[in-house]
């Protein structure tokens, strides 16, 4: 089948499969943020996204499109490096139009890789896989605890420090992740390539960010975060 056995459907693959991920991140960044107002409310959507069907379900298909992506990403990568053959070893100036984290899409695949078992093994690990085996303390604190869990990894400087890098590294594949995901997706023409681009770069700005914050303030001032009533957020069950 062309999708998986030719050099554009496997990028169409890659495409669609990051620009779900992004999606993901996104998210993500947004409910971290929810800690910074209130330890409770953020307490409360970990337990809506516990060991629930629904939970496990939307967990495992995200766990299937980061394989997809990680897989397609490798044989795209080899692939790639066959297509040079000798002249991967010629010693050439750089593109001066190439990106650098185009250049280095690989060994930032490998940051992210690295720091995504990190993050699985200080969350997920202790929170839905502890709930799901029957063991809830095995990480000290409640499944549903998220925010003590943000407060014990983020209060060790070496955990802020290699979660900062992830960060980065993160920032620079989403950077050239979207529009090159839009231009294989035949989204980007003359006009709109240079409109993904600022796009993409003021998005995974804005969402890195709010990951960064997260780690900042848990770091260096983990009593001034999550100290609003959950009761009197606009938002909460009444």
């Amino acid at each position: 089948m062309w999708l998986f056995n030719s050099s554009i459907g496997r990028k169409l693959i890659m495409s669609v499969t990051g620009i779900a991920l992004v999606l993901f991140v996104t998210f993500h960044g947004c409910m971290n943020v929810v800690a910074l107002i209130s330890g409770e409310a953020y307490n409360t959507i970990c337990t809506l996204l516990g060991s629930n069907w629904y939970a496990i379900a939307a967990t495992t298909g995200l766990a299937a499109l980061v394989v997809i992506h990680i897989i397609y990403a490798f044989i795209l990568t080899v692939q790639n490096r066959k297509a040079r053959g000798n002249n991967k070893y010629a010693v050439t100036d750089k593109p001066e139009k190439v990106e650098w984290a185009s250049q280095n899409m690989l060994v930032l695949g490998i940051i992210v890789v690295l720091g995504l078992l990190l993050h699985l093994f200080n969350f997920w690990y202790n929170m839905m896989f502890a709930e799901i085996i029957g063991n809830p303390m095995q990480g000290g604190f409640e499944p549903t605890d998220g925010f003590s869990y943000m407060k014990q990894t983020f209060g060790n400087p070496i955990f802020s420090c290699l979660y900062i890098i992830w960060l980065v590294a993160i920032w620079f594949h989403l950077t050239h992740g979207m529009w090159s995901a839009m231009q294989t997706l035949g989204l980007s023409g003359h006009v709109w390539f240079n409109r993904w681009k600022c796009i993409g770069q003021v998005w995974s700005t804005i969402i890195i960010a709010l990951f960064l914050l997260v780690v900042l303030a848990f770091w260096f001032c983990p009593d001034c975060v999550g100290q609003c009533d959950f009761k009197l957020l606009p938002f909460a069950v009444k």
